[in-house]
């Protein structure tokens, strides 16, 4: 199959496009800077330059084509808003799409996003998922609710760093995804008929609250973090405060959600019929433990030989002074 995937460069994305190319795809990835994505190019995807905001430049992309997945989204520092890319860049793609006679669209949306419309990331992802419900596309929606990697440098890196971890208000519980098993879901939409036309939570074996994470953390790495709470108040004044400012909008928008994150409502779902109807096994899941695991056993055996090398380069060293004996 001929696959064009859209947001290859970023976390998830990237994932989603090596899966497709150890499957066999043909995989074409619509980037904007091509030098961003050369690493693209070495794995073996097809590179084309083009941009969701730029509707001329995606039914050239789409040109024998029979799939596309998009797993774009705004970045915080994007000089685009989030609305510019999340809905009216999605719109685009999709309307290219029905003209080009691409119809298979899967769509990496966001769990709850009905939940919340005053929160303008859900809010534009729920209208995105009406928008492709209606629009006569062979569609799948894939609802997730967090990555694994984002726990890194949320958590392990400062901590690792002898800095303050910080968290929000009360943390309500997260079921985080590696975004490897993500890329599985994605693809697998794509060789399952039963998934057509439907919406699916795809979310992670376990809800973890900050704390819990805090506690793994440290069972992991013999250190003892420091916490720093952000009053759920301060979130609220930081994020009005960003939308005084047009390059801030983004930060404001991501703060809103921030808050829903921050309010201790869960993000989560059963995820048993969803397996089954993917014909994927759960026991094959990334759990966080194990995750967690391979990454502090890495990262502290680099910093061991690291240390250890240093020391040897310290030993080596010569006085410059000779002895007068």
């Amino acid at each position: 199959m001929k696959l064009l995937i859209v947001g290859a460069t970023g976390t998830l994305g990237r994932q989603i496009a090596r899966h497709a190319l150890d499957k066999g795809y043909q995989v074409r990835c619509l980037v904007r800077n091509p030098r961003k994505a050369a690493f693209l190019k070495e794995w073996g995807a097809e590179l084309v330059v083009g941009d969701l905001c730029d509707a001329p430049t995606l039914p050239p992309s789409l040109e024998g084509m029979e799939a596309i997945i998009d797993a774009a989204a705004a970045r915080a520092t994007d000089s685009l808003s989030m609305k510019q890319v999340d809905w009216e860049g999605k719109v685009n793609l999709i309307q290219a799409a029905q003209k080009t006679g691409v119809n298979r669209y899967i769509f990496c949306s966001i769990l709850n996003a009905e939940e919340h419309p005053e929160v303008p990331l859900m809010e534009i992802k729920r209208c995105t998922e009406l928008f492709l419900e209606e629009s006569g596309l062979d569609y799948t929606i894939l609802r997730l609710c967090g990555f694994m990697q984002g726990i890194i440098g949320q958590y392990a890196i400062p901590m690792l760093d002898n800095q303050a971890v910080w968290i929000t208000g009360e943390s309500g519980p997260i079921a985080y995804m590696d975004t490897q098993d993500i890329a599985k879901f994605a693809i697998r939409a794509l060789e399952v008929p039963e998934t057509q036309q439907k919406t699916f939570p795809v979310v992670g074996p376990k809800a973890w609250k900050a704390e819990g994470i805090i506690q793994l953390c440290e069972g992991l790495s013999g250190k003892t973090v420091k916490i720093a709470r952000v009053p759920l108040g301060l979130l609220r004044f930081l994020r009005r405060m960003t939308r005084f400012f047009q390059w801030t909008y983004n930060i404001s928008d991501r703060l809103a959600f921030a808050e829903v994150l921050a309010s201790g409502q869960p993000l989560d779902a059963s995820m048993e019929e969803v397996y089954q109807t993917f014909g994927l096994d759960p026991k094959e899941t990334t759990t966080l433990e194990s995750y967690l695991q391979d990454y502090f056993s890495r990262i502290l055996k680099k910093l061991k030989e690291l240390d250890y090398e240093k020391n040897k380069s310290k030993k080596k060293k010569k006085t410059p002074f000779k002895s007068s004996l």
